[in-house]
């Protein structure tokens, strides 16, 4: 944050800094940029043909249980992709994930169906043998690898996730009964079950009943059979939809009880907000298990809430289903504590003299903060891991030295051995206005897939410069020269940076004026103009029927032949979209 000299010359000695609760900067995980990422490309598929790609969704909120994200993966259904129809976008809001990412702290996977499966970029939910290492059903389990496995995400393992619609829908039940060891809970929308075909989509097969189901779904998931006993499932159809049989709905929700097991209880229906009602259904042990939800007057879509797209099979009038099954996996997965971290309400900083009063004040689920940690960063260091407890807490730290400072707060319980999110002090002052100035002329000078480089003018007197990233330090000493390089970065990500300027005395000058950078993506866009003939030989595009299709976005070029042809931009690996790259 960039001060104005004369307005703080002019502040009075005792001038209050209030910041509310930010738990980007300094929290107990790394906080992501708070944007979907550019388009990815992850692993090929040697069975569909092309390589994985799509985006993913890091939130610069913290996480709201044990301390850890959950990872929730979602797939569309045919016809859709993840750009056009998942993901926010500057009309809408897609399948309206991403606020769920930020009030839950959760990573959210985006992927494109690879190949053309079914004709229509369908996910392979009707595969005649599902496994784990051919196929779709390999590729998505690889990505979810990738993030659990990456520390940076910090993905709690008992904390994953996947929902989706129609084949996307089908897909999210086979690797729910696939894979029962890595997806602690599953969101069916107008699912075909395992073992039915394409052909079966808008009727039920006769002698195919919950039992059957249920049988497939034990079949799949193997020796991994007894992880059901904490998985958890939602299914959600419309009243309207007659794409999908919605017969499959309440089907699918009993082919689950079916592998869980035991005896359940059906409780009474409940209103879903909007037009939509559920029916739990709970287990011998009293635990919620599976619902149900019907919406009404809802056609074959997903039911994205208020702000999601509405059209393309997305339904933005009815209920926010990513709302609703976030709350249900939250509140009912066994297979992780429930109680949340404490979470910080408010900071403040009071200045007067060569002393500085930090308060705070958190709530805590589980009953009362156990410690307040104080840590401020400027001449003269704190770290007090003991800086008071309860609802609040006040502390004075006299005898600061001169300079800025920067700081935060947490809040900890003992009994959970959970810890909140950071609550960020803005830059104070204790003393006169340093004689050394904050450097100008921050600029991004280069930036690469995962690096941004940074440059300034000197300032005079300086010993050292540092570098915040979202308003943390990332450099550690200062540096002593005026250029630096991030590194470790996402592709196709914003950050924001600031720079400051250390004098000979080890004070610290405000913050510069902030600057955003940009990674760039992945991938580099490349564009072939040629026959379509041309383009099918060299691997841009496939024949069906006498027509070239490019490959990954299936559009049709027109016909297959040295006569025809067409520009085509290859946007990641094995992806081609007619015209040239943006």
């Amino acid at each position: 944050m960039a001060f104005d000299l004369k307005t703080i010359l002019g502040r009075v000695a005792a001038a209050v800094i209030f910041l509310a609760p930010s738990l980007a900067a300094q929290a107990q995980v790394a906080a992501g940029p708070g944007t979907w990422s550019g388009n990815q490309t992850w692993a090929a598929d040697t069975v569909n043909g092309g390589n994985l790609t799509g985006y993913f969704y890091w939130p610069a909120s913290q996480p709201t249980v044990a301390g850890k994200r959950a990872l929730v993966l979602v797939l569309h259904g045919c016809t859709q992709t993840a750009a056009g129809d998942v993901i926010d976008k500057s009309a809408d809001h897609g399948f309206n994930w991403k606020a769920m990412g930020d009030r839950y702290g959760a990573v959210i996977l985006a992927p494109n169906a690879t190949g053309n499966v079914y004709g229509n970029h369908c996910w392979d939910y009707a595969a005649a043998s599902h496994n784990r290492t051919a196929g779709h059903d390999a590729i998505l389990l690889d990505l979810v690898r990738r993030f659990v496995a990456d520390p940076q995400y910090a993905i709690d393992p008992n904390q994953v996730y996947v929902a989706g619609l129609s084949s996307g829908g089908g897909e999210s039940m086979v690797l729910g009964c696939m894979a029962p060891d890595i997806f602690a809970g599953i969101g069916i929308n107008a699912g075909p079950p395992p073992g039915t075909t394409t052909a079966q989509i808008g009727y039920v097969p006769w002698g195919y009943d919950a039992s059957t189901a249920s049988s497939n779904c034990k079949t799949l998931a193997g020796g991994n059979a007894g992880k059901f006993a904490s998985q958890i499932a939602s299914v959600v159809w419309g009243t309207a939809d007659y794409t999908v049989a919605q017969a499959y709905g309440p089907m699918d929700a009993a082919a689950m009880r079916g592998v869980y097991g035991g005896t359940f209880t059906q409780g009474a229906s409940v209103a879903v907000p909007t037009g939509g009602s559920s029916i739990p259904y709970t287990d011998g042990n009293g635990k919620l298990r599976t619902t149900e939800i019907t919406v009404s007057g809802m056609a074959h879509a997903w039911p994205a809430g208020g702000g999601g797209q509405n059209g393309h099979y997305v339904d933005a009038t009815t209920i926010n289903y990513p709302s609703f099954v976030m709350d249900f996996w939250f509140k009912n997965n066994l297979r992780v504590a429930s109680t949340p971290a404490p979470a910080m309400t408010s900071c403040s900083a009071s200045v007067s003299g060569s002393s500085v009063t930090i308060a705070g004040a958190a709530t805590d689920a589980a009953g009362a903060v156990s410690s307040y940690r104080v840590l401020l960063h400027g001449s003269t260091a704190v770290d007090d891991a003991q800086a008071g407890s309860g609802a609040g807490f006040s502390k004075q730290y006299a005898h600061l030295g001169n300079g800025y400072y920067i700081g935060s707060v947490t809040a900890s319980d003992n009994g959970t051995g959970l810890t909140s999110g950071a609550c960020n002090l803005a830059q104070f002052l204790i003393g006169p206005v340093p004689a050394i100035q904050p450097p100008t002329g921050l600029a991004v000078a280069a930036a690469s897939s995962s690096s941004i480089s940074l440059s300034w003018n000197s300032v005079n007197g300086a010993s050292g410069y540092n570098v915040y990233r979202n308003g943390a330090r990332v450099t550690a000493p200062a540096l002593a020269s005026t250029t630096y390089t991030d590194t470790g970065l996402s592709a196709a990500t914003s950050y924001s940076y600031q720079a400051s300027a250390i004098d000979s005395a080890a004070l610290e000058s405000a913050l510069s004026a902030a600057v955003s950078g940009t990674t760039k993506a992945a991938w580099s866009c490349s564009a072939n103009f040629a026959s379509n003939y041309a383009h099918v030989l060299a691997g841009r595009a496939h024949d069906s029927g006498g027509f070239a299709f490019a490959n990954g976005s299936n559009q049709n070029m027109g016909l297959d032949n040295v006569f025809y042809t067409t520009m085509l931009a290859q946007t990641s690996a094995g992806y081609y979209v007619i015209g040239s790259c943006p």
